[in-house]
């Protein structure tokens, strides 16, 4: 058998991390396998169903290394097919129509609320006659179609994540609505189980891994697949991503697509790699940190734990520095340039970009702080509060004064070497103490005590020539 495995996300917003990671561990599977990892884009919700959205989804997947095997399917271009489906079930006798109206149903859901009931269809219309119907039909009625779920059956599959699983058709909530409303005589637009079910078996699906919201919905496909006659496929289903709260993730939470993660600075390597951890536990001796192109050799479904992952922003910033501090400086700096040319930066050659990367890169969490961290680099820095304390300190401003008038007669070549030796040599003629030369210094150039390595920073700044009006500034 040769695995066949898919993504079927809904084009009604952005790439969701759960719907990335449900991808992820599908690729994974699938590469694993030897298999085929393909897409259908579930596009029948036309109202809330966007071309931009399947544009982002697709993007968020390339982004992230996923690629797939054959050109996506778009759901809605095999509606014949599903309503093919639901005409052979009618004439099964195993589907029908219900014409029971919306007003009905809410009192019928009233009722079964007031007597503490679960809400679930009462299959009142299930056994109409011709005659019946006829009457409903003359009433100018439209109707659902519903397929027929036997309250005593039981539903089995072997789950590869939760082993053998049971559902009893009591549970389902009563006939499921195959097909949305539509005049007498006509099917209206077939719904979700039911396409579910066509497709994957269009396009000869192995295995279904998804997340454990659908178990439901996987007890009531099963049953549609008895019915058309068509081979179930084998099912996995995923723990749920969950909040510091253990909630499933939402947008409540904040970020949640993949397009803000991007946006935010983090790498599709560290991405990838931590949502392969949400919910599946690496082999003993295979280190956390990984590239997934590297690690799916070794990856089993049986691995994959049955709890919620909860998400870790600590783990996931960890990671985002593992990658970028493991990248080559011209990497970093093909990241880095476009979030300097957004700030309209007027940009020097690339030798001293190279040098400003690698002064900054070890301090980089997400690509975005490589932004911040040059800023001082390309703008003049506002004096903080311990920098003003520091140069009006006892005896800075004089010591500043004298350095400007040593760098000005000195002929360094303007590398952190050479600036060692300039203060160093400087600090020895002027019998002034090294630190209050360093830490006024500091001051001077970036406004402020804490910062980058300050004779690599002053050689920069030197190279470009605003060391000068920096140290000016301060007298």
């Amino acid at each position: 058998m040769t695995v066949r495995v898919r993504l079927a996300p809904s084009p009604t917003g952005n790439l969701h991390i759960g719907t990335a990671r449900t991808a992820l561990f599908n690729w994974l599977f699938a590469r694993s396998q030897k298999g085929q990892f393909l897409i259908r884009i579930e596009d029948t919700d036309k109202e809330r169903s966007k071309q931009e959205f399947t544009e982002n989804i697709l993007e968020g997947l390339s982004w992230l290394g996923l690629n797939w095997d054959e050109e996506p399917i778009i759901q809605s271009e095999s509606i014949h097919a599903h309503k093919d489906a639901i005409q052979e079930l009618l004439v099964k006798g195993l589907a029908y129509r219900c014409y029971a109206t919306e007003n009905e149903l809410n009192q019928m859901r009233e009722q079964q609320k007031l007597n503490g009931l679960p809400p679930r269809y009462d299959n009142r219309h299930r056994n109409l006659n011709q005659e019946e119907e006829e009457l409903f039909k003359k009433e100018g009625r439209s109707s659902v179609i519903r397929f027929k779920i036997d309250d005593n059956e039981k539903i089995y599959w072997k789950d590869l994540i939760r082993g053998q699983m049971i559902w009893n058709g009591a549970d389902l909530g009563g006939d499921m609505v195959i097909a949305r409303r539509a005049p007498a005589n006509q099917i209206g637009d077939p719904l979700y189980n039911l396409v579910v079910v066509v497709d994957d078996s269009i396009m000869r699906i192995s295995h279904v891994i998804r997340g454990e919201d659908h178990i439901a919905n996987t007890a009531k496909q099963i049953l549609l697949y008895k019915a058309l006659c068509k081979t179930e496929p084998i099912f996995a289903h995923t723990p749920l991503i969950l909040n510091s709260e253990g909630r499933k993730l939402s947008k409540r939470d904040g970020v949640t697509s993949i397009k803000d993660f991007k946006e935010m600075g983090y790498t599709s390597d560290a991405m990838a790699n931590y949502m392969t951890l949400l919910g599946w536990s690496p082999p003993e001796g295979l280190d956390e940190k990984f590239k997934i192109k590297e690690i799916f050799p070794k990856f089993r479904l049986e691995r994959v734990n049955k709890s919620g992952a909860k998400f870790d922003w600590e783990k996931l910033n960890w990671l985002n520095a593992q990658v970028i501090h493991s990248w080559n400086s011209k990497k970093v700096l093909e990241s880095l340039k476009p979030l300097w040319i957004e700030e309209s930066w007027e940009i020097p050659n690339e030798d001293w970009c190279l040098s400003l990367v690698e002064l900054i890169q070890p301090s980089l969490t997400l690509l975005n702080d490589g932004k911040e961290e040059a800023r001082p680099f390309f703008e003049l820095p506002p004096l903080m509060k311990d920098g003003i304390s520091q140069i009006e300190s006892k005896g800075a401003r004089e010591a500043l004064q004298k350095l400007l008038t040593e760098i000005d007669q000195s002929h360094w070549d303007k590398t952190p070497a050479a600036a060692q030796k300039l203060v160093n040599d400087f600090c020895k003629s002027q019998d002034i103490k090294k630190g209050l030369i360093m830490k006024s210094l500091r001051a001077a150039l970036l406004g402020r005590m804490q910062g980058p390595d300050l004779l690599a920073t002053w050689s920069l700044l030197a190279r470009i020539g605003k060391d000068r009006e920096r140290i000016s500034r301060c007298f």
